[in-house]
């Protein structure tokens, strides 16, 4: 039944979704219409807001693209291939490869997002050189495992409210993980996902003469860097493992001694760190760690042209008021049980147009933290609400998408259809897990 419903969802994706660049320049000028019908702001302010924000997030954007490309270089390490290659023997059929391509995925994904788009791309690779399975099940199961991330390791949202300084610390204090990422709620809801998430993209396997199976070209492996036979003194330094092995104990031994004697807890910039050391110890020499890193600048290529017109957009719904009116309009029909649920809702909602976990939460906060207070809902519950709208909504979102496709070598009409039923079924678990558990 699931493989039927997904039959015209692709056809209609294929059909009617344009590439991430078009469909983040229309949403730009959708938005821009909006706010000029609905909002106060004028045309010449609307533009302005948008010009002026389209470098305001370059810090993050700088973050995010470093996330991708440390999880990546960990990815693509030798010991990290041997063991996906490994986990890859342990299926042995189609259904067999699309449950283990999701389960790997969120898991990876709960520890770093960056990481987890990046594996799940590399093992999906992995799984269709082994098993004759639709590769675009194959590839949309494993880039289903990346709605978890919010919930996990590397969440933009707990994580900021964990820290220090935050922008919201006057209001709400910090919040420790212990009350988001670990709260017995998330817990459940990333136990569910672990287990209704697998079975649904099992059901959505079309028929063995329905599968479209993946064009070999996508398989083939770049070439690894092989260094001359005779080395100048530059080009031994280059290909010495000892630099890169000492520099990867360096910063593994900082982040030991901020951990261990200092009780620092994860942010983004330690995770980055964390795993950008583990792939340059991994890796060895600069002449690996450079070919690794020029590989996973690909992936990010697309990430660096489309942000700043995000942050654009972003700076739009912010300085019109639209994201206001928008998450106020939720909020405004919500009670203490409903909060969560609606500032879910609106999350998903203006993810669509500010895909970023940190810039959403900076939208949102100011409205759901002052009705979470006036209502005496739990603060860190409609957090992790609006995390999880946050994350809900990149199934249909083809910007995080992108390193994913890359790697496999597909396009984003080739995987949305899958994903667009994968939005419902999850929709309505994480929904229901946020306003009864």
């Amino acid at each position: 039944m699931l493989n039927k419903l997904t039959r015209p969802l692709s056809r209609l994706v294929e059909q009617y979704l344009p590439d991430p660049f078009v469909f983040v320049t229309l949403l730009t000028l959708f938005v821009m219409a909006m706010a000029i019908m609905f909002t106060p702001a004028t045309p010449i302010e609307t533009m302005q807001f948008w010009g002026q924000g389209l470098w305001n997030l370059l810090t993050f954007a700088m973050q995010m693209l470093l996330v991708l490309i440390a999880g990546f270089m960990l990815a693509n390490t030798k010991l990290c291939a041997k063991l996906l290659n490994a986990l890859a023997t342990l299926a042995k059929t189609p259904a067999q490869a699309i449950i283990l391509v999701t389960l790997v995925s969120m898991l990876a994904s709960w520890l770093n997002w960056g990481f987890g788009l990046v594996v799940g791309a590399l093992f999906a690779k992995a799984l269709a050189k082994k098993i004759m399975v639709d590769y675009r099940v194959l590839v949309a199961s494993a880039y289903s495992g990346f709605i978890v991330w919010h919930g996990g390791l590397a969440g933009s949202v707990p994580l900021t409210i964990a820290s220090a300084g935050h922008f919201a610390e006057s209001q709400i204090g910090i919040l420790s993980t212990s009350e988001t990422i670990f709260s017995y709620f998330n817990l459940i809801l990333l136990a569910v996902m672990l287990i209704v998430l697998p079975l649904l993209n099992r059901a959505m396997l079309p028929p063995k003469n329905e599968q479209v199976l993946v064009d070999k070209k996508n398989l083939k492996e770049p070439p690894t860097a092989t260094p001359s036979q005779t080395l100048t003194p530059a080009e031994k330094l280059e290909n010495s493992a000892i630099l890169g092995i000492l520099i990867g104990l360096l910063g593994c031994g900082y982040l030991t001694h901020y951990f261990v004697v200092q009780g620092g807890g994860l942010n983004l910039n330690i995770i980055i760190a964390l795993f950008l050391f583990l792939a340059i110890l991994l890796h060895g020499s600069a002449a690996n760690i450079l070919h690794s890193l020029q590989q996973a600048i690909k992936g990010g290529a697309g990430i660096v042209i489309q942000f700043p017109f995000y942050a654009g957009i972003m700076a739009i719904m912010v300085n019109t008021g639209l994201a206001e009116q928008i998450s106020a309009g939720f909020v405004s029909i919500s009670n203490a049980q409903t909060l969560p649920f609606w500032s879910f809702l609106s999350a998903g909602l203006v993810n669509i147009f500010v895909p970023s976990g940190g810039g959403q939460w900076a939208v949102q906060a100011p409205i759901v933290i002052p009705a979470a207070q006036a209502l005496d809902a739990d603060i860190a519950r409609v957090a992790m609400a609006v995390a999880w709208g946050d994350a809900w909504t990149n199934l249909i979102q083809p910007f995080w998408a992108l390193p994913v496709l890359a790697i496999a070598g597909l396009r984003a009409r080739d995987i949305m259809g899958f994903c667009l039923l994968q939005l419902i079924v999850t929709g309505i678990i994480i929904a229901a897990v946020l306003s009864f558990v």
